[in-house]
């Protein structure tokens, strides 16, 4: 097989979420490994693709200075030459301009038409020439159109944020989805330690390092591909991040309980679950989705957990054998994936409004139908990885509002006080934030049905 440079590679990903709509970590991972580039090109490879994702409408509106015709009306391979050009002008210092030309020209010469390669040599000369002089607008006369164009968001976003967070911390917010989210990972305590599981992977030449509060998490560098990976094959590990660990914390079912964990699939936290457990009760995983839920079954196998049973069901209309039957109930529900976005750079350019209400409105049937299943003076956690109040407060108050044989109860001690930064967790909640936190946005409520008379 022929090299393909990460140029070229990031190229390819691009057309495949742009043409394709394929998701761009998907896209990603098909193309390294089909390719086997090495462990720089793989590096760079990533950078490009993610970082023009990231900066989609500010590099589109950049380029549109430059051009007669608009970029819309472009060949897409040739949009994309474009794009990969124009950002490694404007966001990446250590490449040189003449670099970005001139590689930008060679793909054009591969993928383009006749004339295609001057074009393309033109346009992204005149954009290291003159790209820096172009002024975003004005924060203070338009914030919302300087804030989606300087840090690369959609306007609707930008517009929401503004009136939950203010102008400081919707920057915050926006430049914090714009950085590369860590490589975090949670030990799998039911085989090894932290401590020991730090040693292996420095064996193994992966920097390793505790998170702050999740005390299964590793933060770690010099992560190569999961396939082939020792490790990760003997099950020490599982990748998640640091806010999605703590989900599991919030519920802290102890060994023995009956547990039930809605939309499971891939089983990233039932199988924490079952570590709180020390794999001892039982939990149902339910998920709607019949490849999911060998997920379930392949991650559950790998890390040496028994005790989960998945199971192919909806879980807005559980069955009568689990009226009442769960101890603890996890609810981590399809959402609009809004506290995430530094992790799948295409996301927010896929995401509306009216998303957002979909999503509310079916979050509002799983609640109704999974706590049925919850016993008198038991526990229920919801947790969402979005931001939204529709979404994350504002459906559990609705719920409340339904269900007064329910109640917020404290996570104080529950959590890590050091989460606190709201002070909220004496009232049940909290929500994570990545510019707050350091970690992906969640999320978390803990709620328990009052026990009979």
């Amino acid at each position: 097989m022929a090299r393909v440079n990460a140029r070229e590679l990031a190229l390819k990903v691009l057309y495949a979420v742009e043409q394709e709509k394929a998701y761009a970590s998907l896209a990603l991972d098909r193309v390294l490994e089909h390719y086997h580039p090495d462990k720089l090109d793989r590096s760079f490879a990533t950078e490009l693709a993610y970082g023009v994702l990231r900066h989609l409408n500010t590099l589109d509106w950049l380029l549109e200075h430059f051009l007669r015709q608009p970029l819309a009306s472009q060949n897409p391979w040739i949009r994309n030459i474009l794009r990969l050009g124009a950002y490694q002008i404007m966001y990446m210092d250590r490449v040189p301009d003449a670099a970005a030309c001139n590689e930008s020209s060679e793909l054009a010469r591969r993928y383009g038409y006749s004339g295609a390669v001057g074009f393309v040599n033109g346009v992204l000369r005149n954009v290291a020439r003159r790209g820096r002089q172009i002024s975003f607008p004005d924060l203070h006369d338009d914030p919302v159109a300087h804030i989606a164009l300087r840090y690369s968001h959609p306007t609707w976003l930008v517009q929401r944020w503004l009136k939950e967070y203010g102008i400081k911390e919707t920057i915050a917010l926006c430049e914090a989805n714009n950085s590369p989210a860590p490589n975090t990972v949670r030990t799998n305590t039911l085989k090894v330690g932290r401590q020991e599981l730090i040693e292996r992977l420095r064996g193994e030449g992966i920097a390793a390092e505790p998170v702050p509060f999740a005390p299964e998490g590793l933060k770690i560098s010099g992560f190569p591909s999961l396939h082939g990976f020792a490790p990760f094959k003997e099950g020490l590990f599982l990748v998640q991040d640091e806010s999605s660990i703590l989900v599991g914390h919030a519920l802290s079912p102890f060994p023995g309980a009956r547990v039930l964990d809605v939309a499971a699939a891939p089983g990233t936290k039932t199988t924490h679950l079952a570590q709180l457990m020390e794999d001892r009760g039982k939990i149902i995983a339910l998920d709607i989705h019949p490849h999911k839920i060998k997920l379930i079954a392949e991650n559950c196998s790998r890390l040496g957990v028994t005790c989960v049973q998945p199971v192919l069901a909806d879980a807005r209309y559980p069955d009568q054998d689990l009226h009442q039957w769960a101890d603890f109930i996890l609810l981590d529900v399809p959402c609009s994936g809004l506290g995430v976005l530094r992790r799948r750079p295409d996301a927010r350019w896929r995401k509306t409004e009216d998303s957002i209400k979909e999503m509310a409105c079916l979050q509002k049937e799983i609640l109704e139908g999974a706590a049925r299943c919850l016993k008198p003076g038991g526990v229920m956690v919801y947790s969402t990885c979005t931001v939204t109040r529709e979404e994350n407060l504002g459906q559990v108050e609705d719920f409340l509002s339904r269900h007064p044989e329910f109640h917020l109860e404290d996570l104080t001690g529950i959590l890590p006080a050091g989460l606190d930064k709201q002070g909220t967790l004496a009232r049940g909640y909290i929500q994570l934030l990545p510019h707050r936190h350091g970690m992906d946005g969640f999320f978390i409520a803990r709620l328990r049905k009052r026990a009979c008379p």
